[in-house]
């Protein structure tokens, strides 16, 4: 079987460029939308996912989905901080914090508009439990102070939040000393300071929360299964980028959801302006199928050679709607997320996967939208292609 070569294909889309760049260009704004959505969830996902090591473990009380809800006494604290389990850093002290987190309330630079936002009250491990923060501006808090640091995201997008700023919140006037980065992960997004004059300040004698690190990763089983054999806890144990994957999960289903379902319905409009384009590209062409023909190509080589115009034409706005789709990196998003009812930011991320993912629905796209307009030219008898010429 004797193919169409592939330079009539390309040859014919030449021929039709501005029909070629309308088809393309409702394809790439579909392939544009689809893309965006991956790569918000992407990113969404790595902001939170990336907030935990993979050898922390996270303990809050049972039933609570996120650390704002938990409280853990001190005298539980104690017997986790006994595990067997738990790495030791300098001097021998285990890698342990007790943190209290709690939700304030601060303005925003580009209005008055209000945002909860997480203040978390750390241990002396706190910061050595993630390795991922870097003070950029200032420095430390010093512990049992009224200092604070503020995460790269809060300075930006809040006021009163800069290097040397005072904030009041708590019946308490609070320094900020030292602005932090943590990789883009969700510590960004928060205030860091001393736990016991957090504990005070919100008049509170329980913890929200602790974190250890495990002496080996492998040893997680068998210290969730000491904290849940023992009466006296109530508490769950969780992997730390377990733990902020579930923090993620309802926010991200319903990005997937509701973009995907816009996704789904532009995409029929682009199948449907791409069918219309091949249906009047075969409509213009019945003396060249006719001559195809009779020049001795059988009736798949037509097909084929207008499904590869299909093809090429879907890349195409594929490929134009991924390159519009990598730019939404430069930007940030501010959202609440769900879970946890605070601030969070993150960033829009293209990954290989998801460039593979969208060039193959847009290949789909073009797929099947080309099949019928291609079965149509290639049912097309010669005697009454030449004829209507």
């Amino acid at each position: 079987m004797k193919p169409v070569p592939l330079s009539y294909s390309l040859r014919n889309l030449w021929a039709r460029r501005l029909t070629t760049a309308l088809t393309a260009g409702g394809m790439a704004l579909v392939v544009f939308v689809f893309a965006a959505v991956l790569m918000l969830d992407q990113g969404l996902k790595e902001a939170l996912v990336d907030t935990g090591q993979p050898d922390n473990v996270v303990v809050i009380r049972k039933g609570s989905e996120t650390e704002v809800q938990s409280v853990i006494e001190r005298s539980q604290a104690a017997l986790v901080e006994s595990l067997p389990q738990i790495a030791r850093g300098a001097g021998g002290l285990p890698l342990v914090s007790r943190e209290t987190v709690v939700l304030i309330t601060l303005a925003k630079r580009d209005g008055d508009k209000p945002a909860n936002v997480i203040i978390r009250g750390v241990g002396p491990a706190g910061a050595a439990l993630r390795p991922q923060l870097r003070v950029v501006e200032g420095r430390m808090f010093r512990p049992g102070s009224s200092e604070i640091l503020v995460g790269s995201s809060i300075a930006q997008r809040f006021r009163g939040m800069g290097l040397g700023d005072a904030v009041r919140f708590g019946g308490r006037e609070w320094q900020v000393v030292g602005i932090f980065e943590a990789g883009r992960s969700g510590f960004d997004s928060e205030i860091w300071g001393d736990a016991d004059p957090l504990l005070q300040t919100f008049r509170r004698n329980a913890f929200s929360s602790m974190v250890f690190r495990l002496s080996d990763a492998a040893d997680f089983p068998a210290a969730r299964q000491i904290l849940d054999a023992d009466p006296r806890l109530t508490l769950e144990a969780k992997l730390e980028r377990a733990f902020y994957a579930d923090q993620s999960a309802m926010l991200s289903n319903f990005i997937n959801i509701l973009g995907l379902t816009l996704s789904v319905i532009f995409s029929v409009g682009a199948v449907i302006g791409g069918a219309i384009t091949m249906y009047a590209a075969v409509a213009s062409r019945t003396a060249e199928i006719g001559t195809l023909r009779a020049l001795g190509f059988r009736r798949s080589s037509v097909m084929a050679a207008f499904m590869l115009e299909s093809l090429l034409l879907s890349l195409l706005g594929g490929v134009a709607g991924l390159a519009a789709a990598s730019l939404m990196q430069a930007f940030t998003i501010s959202t609440m997320n769900w879970q946890s009812f605070s601030e969070l930011a993150f960033s829009f991320r293209l990954t290989p996967a998801i460039a593979a993912k969208t060039l193959l629905f847009a290949l789909g796209m073009g797929l099947v939208g080309g099949f019928m307009p291609a079965a149509r030219a290639a049912r097309m008898k010669i005697v009454d292609a030449l004829r209507a010429s």
